[in-house]
């Protein structure tokens, strides 16, 4: 793999799969008694958190402690970033402090791409503005994996189909990704690794929620997300983000929901095997329905633990050159 992690297009078929391999080796850690690997004990992974988050910050330090990596959590309220600091200088007094990794959240697309020429750790993006978030799509990747495995006709009860995939792709499953194209980080970075592991990516959204530079995406697009419905074994839904909008774009939150909300009777229309996911957070009842978000197909607590054990193998495959499948047996006892 690469020092940093910024972008979905930094990874390659093989190393993206080497991460979900890796996942599932550190996934079984949490099924013991001990949840704990000395794997990264003595390393520092800083949290650099410009935006609020919950899932995503809590998520990654989990990951590190789990991995004996001391952690820092760095917020910009009660901060020197408060008081006017640049990010560089930031950058360099972490730096000073020797950490190994920063995990860096920005509102500004391309400030990890930056932080990464100033500083000698590595750089994990856990988003920039509307631009990326790569480990979202790798934990989305994997839960898929795990609920689908790699091929076009997914196994009936997908949903409680547990096999080993280690190795396997997504190849010939059709992902239909919903909703806010234009604002969504999860988006772009899901399009750019699912359409690398082999999976036929579909947008649909209102024109008014597709950015301009969409062509260059490896992607097909659409209006009609009941059209869309019948063919897929994945949707993905994804939240109306109400804080990015200078503008209206589209008419109201009821229409918006009668033409793209997902609800039981779209449901109706997937095929039997298909699952239902979110990055989080939900609008319930504007793109996703409470009886659909809680129902049995839906996989929204699922890519929150397994965004842990994803997390946990982006950390240990930067940071750490063992094997993966021995640091799995070196658990603290």
């Amino acid at each position: 793999m690469n020092r940093h992690l910024i972008s979905a297009a930094d990874l390659s078929r093989d190393e993206a799969l080497l991460i979900l391999d890796t996942a599932d080796e550190l996934a079984r850690v949490a099924d013991r008694p001990i949840k704990k690997l000395p794997t990264l004990r003595g390393r520092t992974v800083v949290n650099l958190f410009f935006e609020d988050s919950t899932r995503t910050r809590i998520s990654f330090e989990a990951a590190a402690k789990r991995l004996s990596a001391d952690v820092i959590n760095f917020t910009v309220k009660g901060s020197s970033v408060a008081k006017g600091e640049s990010l560089k200088d930031t950058a360099l007094t972490l730096e000073a402090m020797g950490a190994d990794a920063v995990v860096i959240r920005h509102s500004a697309a391309g400030a990890p791409h930056r932080l990464a020429r100033w500083v000698r750790g590595s750089v994990v993006n856990a988003g920039d503005g509307s631009h990326e978030h790569p480990t979202q799509a790798l934990l989305d990747a994997f839960t898929i994996r795990r609920r689908l495995g790699g091929g076009r006709e997914a196994p009936a009860g997908a949903a409680d189909h547990q096999a080993d995939h280690q190795g396997e792709g997504l190849d010939g499953l059709k992902v239909t990704i919903v909703g806010d194209v234009l604002h969504s980080r999860v988006a772009r970075s899901n399009v750019l690794l699912l359409s690398t592991l082999g999976a036929e990516v579909t947008l649909v959204a209102p024109p008014t929620l597709f950015p301009v530079e969409l062509g260059g995406w490896p992607c097909t697009t659409g209006y009609d997300l009941d059209a869309a419905l019948p063919k897929s074994d994945v949707v993905m839904m994804l939240r109306v983000q109400r804080e990015r909008m200078n503008a209206a774009y589209f008419p109201s939150e009821r229409e918006y929901s009668r033409r793209y909300g997902l609800d039981s009777s779209r449901m109706a229309l997937l095929p039997q095997h298909a699952i239902v996911m979110h990055p989080g957070p939900m609008n319930r009842g504007v793109e996703i329905a409470a009886e659909v978000a809680d129902g049995p197909r839906s996989t929204i607590v699922e890519q929150v633990a397994n965004g842990v054990s994803v997390r946990m193998a982006v950390l240990y495959l930067l940071l750490s050159g063992l094997d993966p499948a021995k640091a799995t047996t070196g658990a603290d006892r």
